[in-house]
C-alpha cells in the first residue's frame, strides 16, 4: 500500500442508477419548503476518520448532505435559504455549496474531486465555490429569524495547512453566526439568540422516512443483494466453515453486484456467539455441526442499505429445540408483519410479537408464565432504513412509503436460568418491509423464512464447494 492511500471520490466509467441532480435538487426544495420564515439551514460533510498513522478509513458522506446534494467528497458546507438571497452584485440565489478545491497534486494520492465546476455540471448546484472562499463570504446571519443546523461534535481534525478543511468551515461558520459568543468585559452584546440546534433533525427525519420512487428503486436492489447473499450461504453452508468465511460470502456476493460497501458492520455469530446482538467479531473458526449460525448483513447500495436477518442450521437440519424456537419466532414476525398497514406503530405490532414469544417461551418451559419478565427478547422489533441501517423518520403510526424492519429474536445464552438444552440457541429473523397503501410489501422474500424452506435450500450443491484454497503454513 502506497503511503497517503486514503479515498477515491469523483471517479468516472460507474453505474448510472445514481440518484440524478434533480432527485437531489427536489430533496432541498422540499427542505426549503419545510424551513421556518427568514431562515437558513447549514449542512455540513462527515469528518475524515484516520485509520492508523497516514492511513484514513474509506470516506461516507454525511447522510443528509448526500440526501441533498449526492457529493461523496469531505470538507463541505451546503447553506439552504427559506427566502431569494441577493449579493452585491444584484444576483439572487436560495443555496450555496462550498467544496473541496481541485488539486492535482491531491488528487494524485486520494483521488479526483469534482471541484466548483463539477459540483455545477454534475450536480446541478450553480451556486458551488471552492471551500476556501467560505472564511470571506459575505453572509449576513444576523438578519435571519432562524439558524438551523446540529449540534457539532469535538471530534474533527485540524489540518493547520488547510483553511478550506472541515475543521476550518465549522470554526468560520461559529464565528459568523455568533455560536458560543459571551459578552465581553467591555460589555459589548453577543449576536442575536437565533440559533436552532434541534429544527433540523424533525425536518429531515419527516423527509427521509418517506422514500421516493428512486429511493425505493435503490433499496430494492440493496435489500435484494442482501438475499442473495443469505441464499447462497445456506447453500453452501457446512461444518467446519469459519464466521469469516460466512461472512466473506455475504460480502463477495455484495461485490459482485457492485454495492460499494456494507451497510453496518457484518454479525455473524454461531451458537452461543448469536446471543450477543451485535457481534461483530466473527473469529469462530471451527462452526460445529450441532450449531445455529444467525447472520445479520445488509448491503449498501448507491447509499441506501438493507438489513436482512437469516438464522440457520449449519448441518441443514433443525434440531427439535432449535425448531421449537425458529418456528416460534417465525410466527410472531408473521403475526406483525400482517399488521404492518399505515396508522399501525411499530409499537403495537411489537406487543403482538412480545405476546407470542411469552406464550410460547410459557409453553416451552422456559418461563414459568406467559406475562413473566425475561431476558430472551431484548430488542425491539422495528426501525426504519435508508441512508442509515437505523435511518431517519417519524416515531408514529407507519405511512405509505416507509421502509421498515420487522424483527423479533430469541436469545438464550448458555447459563440461562432454564433447561440446558435450550442453551446457545439464538434465532432473529429480520425483513424489510415497504409500507402499500393499504399493507405492505415484502421486498426480502428471496431468502427463504421458513423452517422447511431453509432446510430444502440447504441441501441445494453450491459452487463454492469446488472453490479450495491451498493450506496455510506457517514456519513450523
Amino acid at each position: 500500500m502506497l503511503s497517503g492511500f486514503s479515498h477515491l471520490q469523483a471517479q468516472e466509467n460507474v453505474k448510472n442508477d445514481y440518484l440524478s441532480a434533480d432527485f437531489h435538487k427536489g430533496r432541498r426544495d422540499a427542505v426549503r419548503a419545510k424551513l421556518p420564515a427568514n431562515s437558513v439551514a447549514a449542512f455540513f460533510a462527515s469528518p475524515v476518520r484516520n485509520r492508523s498513522n497516514d492511513v484514513d478509513f474509506i470516506y461516507h458522506q454525511d447522510p443528509d448532505l448526500y440526501y441533498l446534494t449526492g457529493y461523496k467528497e469531505p470538507h463541505a458546507v451546503l447553506l439552504v435559504f427559506k427566502d431569494l438571497q441577493t449579493d452585491k452584485s444584484g444576483n439572487q440565489y436560495n443555496e450555496i455549496f462550498f467544496v473541496q478545491t481541485k488539486n492535482a497534486q491531491a488528487e494524485q494520492w486520494t483521488g479526483r474531486r469534482l471541484g466548483t465546476v463539477g459540483a455545477q455540471e454534475k450536480l446541478g448546484i450553480l451556486n458551488s465555490y471552492n471551500n476556501t472562499d467560505f472564511k470571506a463570504y459575505d453572509v449576513n446571519f444576523e438578519k435571519f429569524d432562524k439558524i438551523l443546523f446540529y449540534e457539532f461534535q469535538n471530534d474533527v481534525r485540524d489540518n493547520a495547512r488547510d483553511e478550506g478543511d472541515l475543521f476550518s468551515l465549522i470554526k468560520q461558520f461559529k464565528t459568523k453566526v455568533g455560536y458560543g459568543v459571551e459578552a465581553n468585559s467591555l460589555g459589548a452584546e453577543p449576536k442575536k439568540n437565533n440559533l436552532d440546534l434541534r429544527g433540523l433533525n424533525g425536518i429531515m427525519s419527516d423527509l427521509r422516512g418517506i422514500k421516493t420512487e428512486e429511493e425505493l428503486d435503490l433499496l430494492r436492489k440493496a435489500v435484494f443483494i442482501s438475499a442473495v447473499g443469505q441464499v447462497e450461504v445456506m447453500k453452501a453452508m457446512r461444518p467446519g466453515m469459519t464466521e469469516a468465511e460466512v461472512q466473506g460470502i455475504h460480502e463477495f456476493v455484495f461485490k459482485k453486484y457492485g454495492s460499494e460497501y456494507e451497510g453496518y458492520p457484518s454479525i455473524v455469530g454461531a451458537g452461543n456467539n448469536g446471543c450477543i446482538l451485535h457481534y461483530i467479531e466473527n473469529t469462530e473458526i471451527d462452526i460445529k455441526s450441532d450449531k445455529m449460525i444467525l447472520m445479520d448483513l445488509g448491503a449498501e447500495y448507491h447509499g441506501y442499505t438493507a438489513d436482512v436477518t437469516r438464522t440457520i442450521p449449519i448441518d441443514g437440519k433443525f434440531s427439535k429445540e432449535e425448531k421449537a424456537i425458529y418456528d416460534l419466532v417465525y410466527e410472531a414476525q408473521e403475526a406483525a408483519i400482517k399488521m404492518a398497514k399505515p396508522g399501525v406503530t411499530t409499537g403495537e405490532m411489537n406487543n403482538v410479537a412480545k405476546d407470542i414469544i411469552g406464550k410460547g417461551l410459557a409453553k416451552l418451559g422456559i418461563i414459568e408464565s406467559e406475562t413473566a419478565r425475561h431476558p430472551y427478547y431484548p430488542h425491539g422489533l422495528s426501525h426504519h432504513i435508508g441512508l442509515d441501517v437505523h435511518d431517519k423518520g417519524s416515531r408514529g403510526p407507519l405511512e405509505e412509503n416507509m421502509v421498515i424492519t420487522v424483527e423479533p429474536g430469541i436469545y438464550i445464552p448458555d447459563g440461562s436460568k432454564c433447561d440446558p438444552k435450550w442453551w446457545g440457541i439464538a434465532v432473529r429473523i429480520e425483513d424489510d418491509i415497504l409500507i402499500t397503501k393499504n399493507s405492505n410489501e415484502l421486498l426480502s422474500g428471496y431468502a427463504p423464512r421458513k423452517s422447511e424452506d431453509i432446510e430444502a435450500l440447504m441441501k441445494q450443491s453450491s459452487p463454492l464447494s469446488q472453490f479450495v484454497l491451498p493450506a496455510l503454513k506457517g514456519n513450523k
